[in-house]
């Protein structure tokens, strides 16, 4: 038997991978590999999938050091 582990949304603020694409520049299908390979956390709410901007922001932009 699979025992499923809810994670604690409270005070997740969630929005669709459009928007979150939408917003980093980047590609729908991208989001759902990052999904996929574990960099993103994906929250489905029904039959829809969800994503915190927030986390994105973290996981997924980084700083390019400059080389003064």
């Amino acid at each position: 038997m699979a025992v499923h582990i809810r994670p604690d949304t409270r005070g997740l603020r969630l929005t669709s991978l459009a928007d979150a694409a939408e917003q980093l520049g980047i590609s729908i299908k991208t989001l759902r590999r990052r999904i996929s390979d574990g960099t993103v956390h994906g929250y489905r709410v029904g039959r829809l999938i969800r994503v915190d901007p927030d986390e994105l922001r973290e996981r997924l932009l980084t700083e390019i050091p400059s080389a003064k």
